[in-house]
Order: structure tokens, then sequence, then C-alpha cells
């Protein structure tokens, strides 16, 4: 079958997780898993007296237990509901405006200080964009899928996308079919007329084989499952990825 759509991850194939974070230093700014927590209790603080260590406490607890159940449930929670969890298990609540603004910091913070775009994407994205209709299929972790949306944007990226599967949107994350048939429903596309390309093997590739897609491990970002990858492809640079898609296009 002929290849009609690249689907992506966004984390570590599109954007380098965590290169915003020598950014943050330079400017004096904490560490995100640092201020996260922080900006909670700095907002409690403007109405209650609680100590900074309760809070970073309740908070990574929540956290914990959000990656066992994205890990084993393939879920996302919206960051709402990280938030909402975090002040219940501290028995606080917040006033709307000051919640409101807790969120949108929170949200944020990955596109006010935004991540490194991986080199040659955006070249590559523009030209594929051409012959084929592409998409995103990503998890979103903390950045919602609409913020996620505005850091593409910053990087000029964004409009190359045909459609979008952020997974606090969809409800579940990779590899939970739902990521994928979003995608294939709006492209209106069969699953073999697709190939995923991503950087982790049990996300990824599994995840988009399982539907009849083919999958390419990415790896110039992050290479950990380079050699134990069932993927119909590795590609280790942008450049390379055209023929890659091409090849497998014919295979």
């Amino acid at each position: 079958m002929v290849i009609k759509a690249i689907t992506f991850d966004l984390w570590d194939t599109i954007v380098s997780d965590d290169t915003d974070e020598p950014k943050r230093k330079e400017k004096g700014l904490r560490p995100k898993k640092e201020e996260r927590p922080f900006l909670i209790w700095k907002t409690l603080t403007k109405n209650v007296d609680i100590d900074f260590k309760l809070v970073n406490e309740a908070y990574n607890k929540i956290d914990n237990i959000f990656i066992k159940d994205w890990k084993q449930n393939s879920t996302t929670w919206p960051i709402e509901e990280r938030i909402d969890r975090v002040l219940s298990e501290l028995k606080h609540d917040l006033e709307a405006p000051e919640y409101k603004e807790l969120v949108r910091r929170i949200s944020c913070m990955e596109v006010d200080i935004e991540p490194d775009i991986i080199e040659g994407a955006a070249d590559v994205l523009f030209n594929l964009s051409k012959e084929y209709k592409l998409a995103v299929i990503s998890d979103t972790i903390v950045t919602p899928g609409k913020n996620l949306r505005d850091l593409l944007e910053k990087h000029g990226v964004k409009k190359y996308f045909n459609a979008f599967a952020f997974s606090d949107e969809v409800g579940r994350s990779k590899p939970h079919p739902s990521m994928f048939k979003k995608i294939s429903i709006e492209l209106a596309l069969e699953f073999n007329e697709m190939v995923h390309v991503g950087d982790r093997d049990h996300n990824d590739v599994k995840g988009s084989q399982a539907m009849g897609m083919k999958a390419v491990l990415f790896t110039a970002s992050r290479s950990q499952d380079k050699n134990s990858t069932t993927a119909n492809a590795i590609c280790e640079k942008y450049i390379d990825l055209p023929r890659i898609i091409a090849d497998l296009s014919i295979d």
C-alpha cells in the first residue's frame, strides 16, 4: 500500500525534551519539576499558611501516581486533574481566579521558555508536507495539547500538520488504539496507508504496528530503544527521513 500520511510523536521526535532547562538556568529559574510545586505553594500562601515541604511532598506523591497510571493504563490526566488531586491531598481549595492563573502558568511553562526543535525538522517537515498528509500523535504529560500547538506554532511548523491527537484531549495515551484511530478518522485513511515516527519502541513503534501501520524509530534525540526495537526502520537524523519513508512505501 502506498504511504499517504506520516504521523509524528512530538517529544524527542519534533522537539527535544528538556532542552529548555539550560535556558531556564541561564535566567535564574528553577527546573520545571521544582517550579510546578513552587507555583502551587506560592498560590496557596496568598490565603493560607502552609509549609512548602508539605506541598512538595503532595505534588510528588500525585506525580508518581500519575506516572504509574500513564505507564500501566495508557491514561493522561488533564493538568486540572493533577492540580485538583494535589489540592485534595493538601485539603485546600483555591478561588476561581487564582486557580485559573495557576493552571495557565503551569500549562504555558514549556511555551514561554521553549525546548529546541530537533535539527533539520522544520525543513524536512516542510518538504514532506508537499507529498504526504502529516499529523501529530503525542502524549502530553504536563503541557496540554492546546499549548503544544502553540509550541509548534512558535517553532514555525504547526502549519505543516493536518491533524493532531494529544492524549489529554483523547483521554488515552499511546500505545492505546484511540490515539491512532483519531488520526485515521480525521485523515480518512486506512492504517496501512500511514507511517508513524517516534522515539519510544513501546509507545510509538509497538502501538502503531498493532494498528497495522509501519513504524520508524527516531533516534536523533533519544536512542535507548535502538537495539531492541521492532521498527520497520530506524532514522538517526531528519535528512534521512524522506528516503526512509519512500523505501517503506514500496516495501
